[in-house]
């Protein structure tokens, strides 16, 4: 006799996940069906999902009927260790890079072969931002993200220079060239863009060394509309910050 050919039963708690796991970077607010399309679940039992989820907090319901992230999810994401602690710590010291500066101000992290952001305060300026809090960009666009990038295993650099794309007319997209960046990056601690993300927007960041081990654990910078003028004053205050956040971690 023929097996049972027919697919698992899915239980609830994976069903709530799958639902949580329909948002993304691309796709921060759903439509019931948008979710139950990506999640692959039934209409009728995502309405029930996402009621439950709204009820604890996990989602919020717009005026206009879509869904996004609730503050809970948030919340809980921010306990996890790494990012709990930087943050943290490093919050007195992004303060004070943006006091000093004006500047928007970005700490992030390597999170696989992107850049994750998990803290910002926005500038005065008007600069062209791509990234919020939670963002993942790509490493070898973004001033932050070359820092973690020169840094990194030699699996992690093989695989981002296997797969570099253009952003805008400027982005570095030749390894040969970036592989020389990262190795003055890695001999001078300073990284730089211009215009590789955004348009209008250049940006500068130094690497966040953990006194205990001297290991890079994140990358502090700025996005400013250029870096022709008050580089060194700028560098020397994430320079600053960073040796700071280090010593905490």
């Amino acid at each position: 006799m023929a097996g049972n050919t027919s697919a698992p039963r899915r239980t609830v708690t994976s069903r709530l996940l799958a639902v949580l796991g329909a948002f993304g970077e691309q796709h921060r607010s759903l439509t019931l069906t948008e979710i139950a399309r990506r999640a692959q679940i039934p209409v009728p039992t995502v309405h029930r999902l996402t009621r439950e989820l709204v009820a604890g907090g996990a989602l919020d319901r717009l005026d206009n009927g879509r869904y996004v992230i609730g503050r809970l999810v948030w919340e809980a994401g921010l306990l996890a260790p790494v990012q709990g602690r930087l943050r943290q710590v490093s919050e007195p010291f992004v303060n004070d890079v943006f006091a000093a500066t004006m500047a928007t101000v970005h700490l992030a992290v390597r999170d696989d072969d992107e850049v994750l952001y998990l803290h910002r305060m926005r500038g005065r300026a008007s600069v062209q931002i791509v990234s919020t809090v939670g963002t993942r960009l790509p490493m070898h666009a973004t001033a932050v993200g070359k820092v973690l990038l020169a840094h990194s295993p030699s699996d992690v650099r093989d695989r981002v220079m296997a797969n570099l794309f253009r952003i805008t007319p400027h982005t570095i997209v030749r390894p040969a060239v970036l592989e020389a960046q990262l190795e003055r990056i890695r001999r001078e601690g300073v990284a730089t863009t211009s215009e590789e993300m955004s348009i209008g927007a250049c940006s500068l960041a130094v690497p966040v060394v953990r006194a205990s081990d001297d290991n890079v654990a994140a990358a502090i910078g700025v996005v400013v509309a250029t870096l022709k003028r008050d580089r060194q004053r700028l560098s020397a205050a994430l320079q600053v910050a960073a040796r700071g956040i280090g010593r905490l971690l």
